[in-house]
């Protein structure tokens, strides 16, 4: 099935902004509560959301083989699960009917009032719902900085790390979707020079730049996906910040990897862009160091030219850009860490979320964490406000935003946008 939806000449009737995030190029699915407290599956074009559940009961999908309930749920599970014909089926129809020189809707008010919301009507909730969250660690610019500060500086990289996309199982029940505050965790510390642990709140709170992907069901028990399979059951991407306690994870890692340190949280853009909508912009990603054995070879363009950004916002304070950074620098693609994931025999579910491990370039002014970009605290950052970070501080906001963009179009993700909260008192 051709992507039509992907036409960069084709223009809206809806008033959209200039260099938007979302034009109709782009037709992202999200889950949102409307004006009338009815939750309900979506797109976006511009600053409009629109309810995918209306415009199905009112006949828009007509010839589209779908359930009568397909867009009347709380998750996208069902959707995804539908597979990528679908998916592209849908692009497509929106992109026809919000097309300028398509009547249909745009002359028909009533119907036009049950389907348009600005964005100040809705409140976004999960996309998904969650299964399983796997987080790997793909940055080559960032294990080699992390090995680098507290590792030998001349093997900075473990002895796996050029094998295989080294990754986690992580905890998806903390997965919250933009605009959700989180507490700063607490948890054992061992202090410099002490052998005693102690207890209380993480003082190295730390964010890391990622972005994240989501599966359909992919795959039966003892059944690997391949590589040159793998991108059809990849249904989009969002950013994910994954936080991290770096002080309770440094004490708790060893030997099992990391639990407490993580698993209190970790934040989504609610807004899911299609791989579809990416096309345009595959790249290619960093040449393999080492061999690699045949599961996880690849042919042709597997990463994507992303631009991703981080802001920190005190309070009642001006934000400060603190990184910029791209998708692109990333070793391990998405192909290579699912097929990977797989090769064992792990089945994949609808809504499976995969996060990319942090982002790092190459430069100071693109690592994708704190502990980076201050070099674990020895270089605090200047805030525009005056002030100074090593690390989150409490009721910090840390915005992180993600486009694409092209001379002919561009695609973003929104942003993430989540403030730190202190310990929870009770």
């Amino acid at each position: 099935m051709s992507l039509e939806a992907n036409n960069p000449n084709r223009e809206t009737w809806l008033d959209t902004p200039e260099n938007t995030d979302f034009p109709i190029q782009n037709i992202p699915f999200g889950v949102f509560i409307t004006r009338d407290d009815i939750i309900t599956i979506g797109t976006r074009i511009g600053d409009y959301a629109i309810d995918l559940g209306a415009l199905h009961q009112l006949g828009y999908f007509e010839n589209i083989p779908l359930t009568d309930d397909i867009f009347l749920q709380d998750t996208l599970n069902d959707f995804i699960a539908d597979g990528r014909k679908t998916w592209r089926a849908i692009r497509n129809r929106i992109a026809e009917i919000f097309d300028k020189n398509n009547a249909q809707l745009k002359n028909n008010k009533k119907n036009r009032k049950t389907i348009l919301f600005t964005l100040d009507e809705i409140e976004m909730q999960m996309p998904v719902e969650v299964g399983d969250y796997t987080d790997f660690y793909s940055s080559k610019e960032h294990a080699t900085n992390v090995g680098k500060m507290f590792r030998d500086p001349d093997n900075a990289l473990l002895p796996n790390w050029l094998h295989m996309p080294v990754g986690y199982h992580g905890r998806s029940s903390s997965i919250v979707p933009s605009g959700i505050p989180l507490h700063r965790p607490q948890g054992q510390k061992l202090p410099k020079g002490a052998d005693t642990p102690i207890f209380g709140p993480s003082r190295r709170l730390d964010f890391e730049l990622e972005m994240g992907f989501v599966t359909t069901a992919a795959n039966q028990l003892g059944e690997p996906i391949k590589t040159d399979e793998a991108e059809e059951y990849i249904f989009g991407m969002v950013i994910f910040n994954d936080w991290s306690a770096r002080d309770i994870q440094k004490w708790e890692y060893v030997p099992l990897g990391p639990f407490l340190g993580k698993s209190f949280g970790s934040s989504i853009s609610p807004w899911i862009v299609t791989l579809d909508a990416l096309e345009p912009f595959k790249t290619e990603g960093p040449k393999p160091e080492k061999e690699l054995l045949p599961y996880l070879k690849t042919k042709g363009k597997k990463s994507y030219d992303i631009n991703l950004q981080v802001g920190l916002q005190p309070q009642n304070a001006e934000e400060t850009i603190i990184s910029n950074s791209n998708f692109k620098y990333m070793y391990w693609n998405m192909c290579q860490q699912l097929a990977h994931h797989t090769i064992n025999g792990c089945p994949i579910n609808s809504g499976d979320m995969m996060a990319s491990g942090t982002i790092s370039g190459p430069t100071p002014d693109s690592y994708g964490s704190m502990l980076e970009l201050t070099w674990s605290g020895e270089k605090p950052l200047k805030l525009k406000n005056g002030e100074e970070r090593k690390f989150i501080e409490d009721n910090d906001t840390v915005i992180m935003r993600a486009h694409c963009q092209n001379h002919e179009v561009r695609i973003g993700f929104g942003e993430v946008t989540s403030q730190i909260l202190p310990v929870y008192k009770g």
